[in-house]
């Protein structure tokens, strides 16, 4: 996948690095390790985990944001603890080219499809949940229009309304955007998730989550994906929280009990 990993140099080059585990030697024996074939071409690495409480309510899959930390943003800012301390499995992975995964090509919702089934294999008596945040957040919107998945309900956070519109304040990524887009227009319209949302199946509800000062994907965006989803859905906000980091924010316990009461009503639908 060498061209695939030339190609997504302008877009996410700084950030697919080696993957630094934080998980210490003790911690990493409550974790079953998995690789997960993806039809982006990719081989996805994963971490599951089962909850901390005696029954566990539901799996939660973990989409991380574009970053260095891939998986492990959700192990060190503490959202695999919150789940599992209170009754929920966890799976956390890499989406293609990031962390230890392997590079596939661009769809990386294909990513998202196969390890929901992946989850639904472990736990197949459980609902399975997710919650993406910014990139794991944006491809979850296409991924839900796929009859394969098999998410129950999903938490929608930070995720930009189209690639355009986030791209656009990063000048040689947009013009490679644009000028890729000329060549697979019909690929371009298939990844529109504004549009996409429209076509949600399955999910019986979505929860949208927004910062008001997010200067990368603004609020206004949380407000136009749930105009035109097509499931019961919410959308809710903080007021101070820089992109894809409210949980490091002031508004960390609120958001904290969002999350929670989100799922825990979701599971009892």
């Amino acid at each position: 996948m060498i061209f695939y990993k030339l190609i997504k140099k302008p877009f996410f080059g700084k950030f697919m690095v080696a993957w630094k585990n934080p998980l210490t030697e003790a911690q990493q024996r409550e974790w079953q390790p998995l690789t997960i074939e993806s039809k982006s071409g990719g081989k996805l690495v994963a971490l599951f985990a089962t909850a901390k409480t005696p029954n566990a309510k539901a799996t939660i899959v973990l989409g991380h944001p574009m970053g260095k930390e891939a998986k492990a943003y959700f192990i060190k800012n503490g959202y695999t603890d919150l789940l599992r301390n209170n009754g929920f499995n966890v799976l956390v992975f890499d989406i293609n080219g990031f962390g230890e995964s392997t590079f596939g090509n661009f769809s990386f919702y294909e990513d998202i499809v196969a390890v929901s089934i992946k989850a639904k294999s472990l736990t197949p008596a459980l609902p399975i949940g997710y919650h993406g945040i910014s990139l794991g957040g944006q491809m979850a919107t296409i991924a839900f229009t796929d009859e394969d998945h098999r998410f129950d309900f999903a938490i929608i956070e930070s995720a930009a309304t189209t690639l355009q519109e986030f791209w656009k304040k990063f000048p040689t990524a947009f013009y490679v955007l644009k000028f890729m887009y000329l060549f697979v227009p019909r690929y371009a319209k298939k990844i529109s998730m504004i549009d996409r949302i429209a076509e949600v199946k399955k999910l019986q509800s979505v929860l949208f989550i927004y910062s008001q000062t997010d200067t990368w994907v603004p609020f206004s965006m949380g407000e136009r994906f749930q105009k035109n989803c097509n499931v019961s859905s919410e959308l809710w906000k903080v007021e101070t929280a820089e992109h894809a980091q409210i949980i490091k924010s002031s508004h960390r316990k609120e958001y904290e009990e969002k999350i929670l009461n989100y799922f825990e009503e979701a599971t009892r639908i």
